[in-house]
Formats: structure tokens, sequence, C-alpha cells
């Protein structure tokens, strides 16, 4: 008997479908799907208010001005998604199939979370326009923000000044690849779980290799699965210094599949040369201590390596980035070359 196909789903992002700042294990589904189906989901950022002239539509504008619950955390999301059969225990995959702009303009805030705030001592929005075709954006113009001493509000809205408009970044071309920045299943912890800090839900990991080609493992925590998507991004350097990337809104084509193969147990991203296994800390060396006892033990479960063994590969192969300095918790993932391995192909 030939094997059901898989369902295709369409997710558009309404005041309905999506939720403001956090995941929580109480939210009922806004979708519900079957393992291996495909999902088209539209992501909008929470920074479409920084230029809305240019990066609000009349169905983002409707969210912004119909969704009144919002916090603790910043980001829009839509979801969550029930996956059905998925269980505490199970792996969830999300293959990562497309993700591209809703509207060719995206913003950068350089905030006073962000790395060198104290040294600037000022936040500051730099938009860009893209060239979807040459997969290219530049800055289109910046402006101090000043309207309030600090950018903290959810969804703030700047009323378009051409008079504080300035050039910014003047023949520099930046390239494109679009991701999701915030992403996760919903945690085991009763209530809200703010949507600033990752954990092993996912959620705000901010890696920018979490786009098309690529697929997210969240370890399940409760039935369903429940997964939550948004925090858009069309580019982002590892680290995210000034505090945000590239905030654009974007659709993606989706599969989730429940995986009961796979030994993960935390956020594992791969892609078809490398396994990337995520830690977190309160600082960095609490990060890059997490990501080394987890890819440890991904290389003992997955590969068959002895503790002994993974720990000298870790050191002569396995690289080690800081993927965010800027979330609440820091993040640092360590990349782990699949062709090592042979024998698993």
């Amino acid at each position: 008997m030939d094997p059901i196909a898989p369902c295709i789903h369409n997710l558009p992002a309404l005041p309905e479908t999506v939720h403001w700042g956090y995941f929580d294990p109480a939210l009922p589904p806004v979708l519900t799907v079957r393992s291996g189906d495909i999902v088209r989901v539209e992501a909008i950022t929470h920074h479409a208010g920084d230029a809305p002239d240019l990066m609000m539509d009349e169905a983002i504008d409707a969210i912004f001005a119909g969704v009144d619950d919002r916090g603790p955390g910043p980001h829009l999301l839509t979801g969550p998604i029930a996956v059905d059969g998925a269980r505490p225990g199970d792996v969830l995959e999300v293959r990562i199939l497309s993700a591209e702009p809703r509207l060719p303009y995206g913003s950068n805030l350089a905030a006073h979370w962000g790395h060198l705030y104290r040294d600037l001592g000022k936040e500051r929005v730099t938009i860009y326009r893209f060239d979807p075709q040459a997969r290219l954006a530049r800055a289109l113009f910046a402006y101090d923000w000043t309207a309030s001493p600090l950018y903290d509000a959810p969804g703030t809205v700047v009323a378009p000044d051409p008079e504080s408009r300035q050039p910014a970044l003047a023949g520099v071309q930046v390239p494109l690849r679009p991701h999701f920045g915030t992403m996760g299943v919903a945690p085991a912890t009763p209530g809200r779980t703010s949507s600033i800090p990752p954990g092993d839900h996912g959620g705000n990991i901010d890696n920018w290799r979490i786009g098309a080609g690529g697929r997210m493992h969240y370890p399940v925590a409760v039935p369903g699965a429940m997964l939550s998507i948004g925090d858009p991004h069309v580019s982002q350097g590892d680290g995210e210094v000034s505090g945000t990337a590239l905030e654009s809104s974007l659709t993606g084509l989706i599969q989730l599949v429940i995986r009961r193969d796979l030994p993960y147990t935390v956020p594992v991203l791969e892609d078809a040369t490398h396994l990337l296994v995520h830690g977190f800390g309160d600082d960095l060396d609490e990060a890059m201590l997490a990501a080394s006892r987890r890819t440890l033990k991904v290389l003992g479960d997955r590969y068959d390596l002895s503790r002994d063994d993974a720990y000298s590969l870790l050191s002569v192969a396995c690289d080690f980035t800081v993927t965010q300095v800027v979330d609440g918790r820091q993040g640092v993932h360590a990349s782990v070359a699949k062709a090592m391995f042979p024998r698993f192909a």
C-alpha cells in the first residue's frame, strides 16, 4: 500500500492565529497536522513598526491593532501548531523547505540590550531595502531612536518622519539569508515562558542557519509538541551584537515530522553537511560549557563514540561559534561535520 501523501496546510498570520511574546503549554492549537504534513506559514516581525510605511501591509496592521495581550517578550509568534500523535520523549523535526520575504524591507535596531550600547550611548534604527533576485540588501536610511528613553514596547510603531531619516551604509551590500530567529515547541513549565531567552524548547536561538535546507529538532515536552514560529530575519551575523538582526516578515514552507529514532534531548540543527548543537548560559563561559557537554552526548548517542573519543574529537574537529550575546541567555553552538562518520551516511 502506498504511504499517505502529506497534506499541505495554509497558516496565515491573523490576530486569532498569533500570540505575542511567550510560549505556553495551555495555548490551544490554531492548526493540527499529521506527521509529514507541510505548512505554509506566515511569520510577522515585531519590528514592522520601525518603518510602517514600508514594512506593514493591511494584514500586519490588523495584527498590531488587534492583539493587545502582549508580553513578557517582544516576539510575534504564529501558532501553536499541534502535530497529531506527538508525545513527550519524541523529537519534532521541522524541515524548512523555503523562507521568503513578505515585503522587500527590513529593520535593524541598535538597542540598549546590544553588546556595545555602553560604547555608543544611543539607539538607532537602520532600514534596508532588498533585491530578492540578487539576494542582497542595501541600507535605505537610518534614524536615531529619540521618542522615549529606551526602545522597549513590543510592537512599537514609529510615525514616519522624513526629516529624521539619514543616509546610511552607502555602497554596502548585505547578502540575504532568511531564517527564523524564534521557533520552538511548548515547554512543560506551566504558564508563560518569555520568548526572549532560548532554552531546551528552542525559542529565541537566533542561529542564522535555521533557514531553507535546515532541519531543526526539538525535544517534545507536551502532547502535540505545539510549535510556534516567529521573529523572522533576512540576515544576521553570528553574535547579533547590536541587539537585533535584519528583521523582516517571512513566509515559510515547513514540513513537520515526528522522530522516535533520534536521541536528542536539546535543540539540534542539521543541514546537508553538519550537525549544530546549541548550548545556553548566563554568560559565554556557561554557554560554551553547555554546548561542549551537549555535543559530547550527541556524539556518543548518534555516532557510538565513547566519552574519551568524543572529547578528543571536540577539540580536533568541531567548531564552536558564538550564536548570540543579546538574548538574556547567551548562546554557543558546536558544528560537527557529518563527513567524519561515513559509516553513518
